[in-house]
């Protein structure tokens, strides 16, 4: 996932580097030897100063015990030369440069030499120009990773605000903008609440012990009456009883496959003929599930596309008369921008509470799951990872993430 991005971002960082190093490079000859004239000066008159302090220490341990004038007494370069040109060291100045350069040792917090040097060689400070170069192509990298233009330029000028103006150590650049980003995604994503809590909780309160109903709604072949049946599997082996609503009494067979998925896994179907009410499927599966002690209720609906609105109006309907505790969309990951308008659309109608993306195994983009977070601003519950029963897994945030290699 998010190859291209990735081998971006490593580019990205090597040429702020560069620009960088050829940003501290002087322009012309004429300047980098006056500049270097000026520091071999300086550097050299702070190195007499050392060779000076460093004689009076040799003195005091031989057992010279002169006190006076010893920088004098030793014997020093009477010239240096830089380039072409030569300098006399003031001798008298380099009593006064031996005790700056003690004192300055002694300064609590003070910076060696060293630190001082490579405190400013070895930073990077990413400018809003060069942040502009790159921003275009990272734009276009997040479009053809499945993410939405909106959630593209979110994301964006999201990483403009944390890294344009920031320091960065050169050899942290990488890091700290792959860390910027991975922080960008958990502020899009919303961490969906346990869902088997929340059954458990609903049915241990009250007298009545009414189960935990879940709507689930999507366009054709997303691959909704499968999930179903998916997360009824998952649901018994957190020892939670279900039983299943054919509300899906439109497409032919889906009454028949959502009984043979109720077989296979050992959980009650409950199913009217084709035409039927859908909410009235949904009703008598509530009333069976009351009667009976059963914990949840999934109910199926037929797939509607999302640009039939009078379709969409339909599921008002089945919400009214089922009171779901949840409205959970079921979308394709691999859909990509298409998932958006999908959502978008049942959100409008009927206010889900979550998403399932199927199909996830299959996805090298991973952009849909991002896109649809961020638009609803709903938590996505689970991923879809294969054919079999088994093959379902809660989302996380940090998987996601890590799988993305941010």
């Amino acid at each position: 996932m998010f190859g291209k991005l990735k081998e971006k971002l490593q580019n990205w960082t090597k040429n702020l580097v560069k620009h960088s190093e050829a940003a501290e490079t002087p322009k012309s000859k004429k300047k980098e030897e006056k500049a270097k004239e000026k520091k071999v000066k300086e550097k050299s008159e702070k190195e007499i100063a050392k060779e000076v302090k460093k004689e009076l220490k040799k003195e005091k341990k031989s057992g010279k015990k002169k006190e006076k004038e010893k920088s004098k007494e030793i014997e020093l370069p009477t010239k240096f030369n830089i380039g072409t040109k030569s300098y006399e060291p003031d001798l008298e100045k380099l009593e006064e440069k031996v005790e700056e350069l003690e004192e300055e040792k002694n300064k609590p917090g003070s910076k060696s030499f060293f630190q001082r040097v490579t405190s400013g060689i070895n930073k990077v400070k990413i400018s809003e120009k060069e942040f502009e170069i790159y921003s275009e192509e990272l734009e276009m990298l997040l479009l053809e990773n499945n993410v939405a233009l909106e959630v593209a330029e979110k994301i964006v000028k999201a990483l403009k605000e944390k890294i344009v103006g920031q320091e960065f150590l050169k050899k942290e650049i990488e890091f700290a903008i792959k860390n910027a980003f991975s922080d960008i995604i958990r502020e899009i994503l919303i961490s969906p609440p346990d869902l088997i809590e929340e059954i458990k909780e609903k049915n241990i309160l009250g007298d009545k012990k009414e189960p935990y109903i879940i709507l689930f709604c999507g366009i054709n072949g997303s691959g909704k009456t499968t999930t179903i049946a998916k997360i009824a599997e998952h649901l018994k082996r957190k020892k939670i009883s279900c039983v299943l609503a054919a509300g899906d009494t439109f497409r032919a067979a889906s009454i028949e496959q959502l009984k043979t998925h109720g077989e296979k896994i050992g959980v009650k179907v409950i199913a009217h003929d084709y035409g039927a009410d859908p909410a009235s499927v949904g009703f008598d599966a509530i009333q069976y599930a009351k009667k009976n002690f059963i914990n949840c209720v999934l109910i199926d609906t037929a797939g509607r596309m999302h640009t039939q609105k009078n379709l969409l109006r339909e599921m008002e309907k089945i919400v009214k008369v089922c009171k779901p505790d949840k409205k959970i969309f079921v979308g394709e990951s691999i859909t990509g921008n298409d998932a958006i308008e999908q959502v978008r659309s049942f959100d409008e109608i009927i206010g889900i509470d979550g998403i399932v993306l199927t199909k996830a195994d299959i996805d090298e983009k991973g952009g849909t799951a991002l896109s649809v977070g961020y638009v609803t601003k709903k938590p996505i519950f689970y991923l879809g990872t294969g054919q079999e029963y088994e093959k379902i897994e809660p989302f996380s945030k940090e998987k996601f993430i890590e799988k993305l290699g941010l």
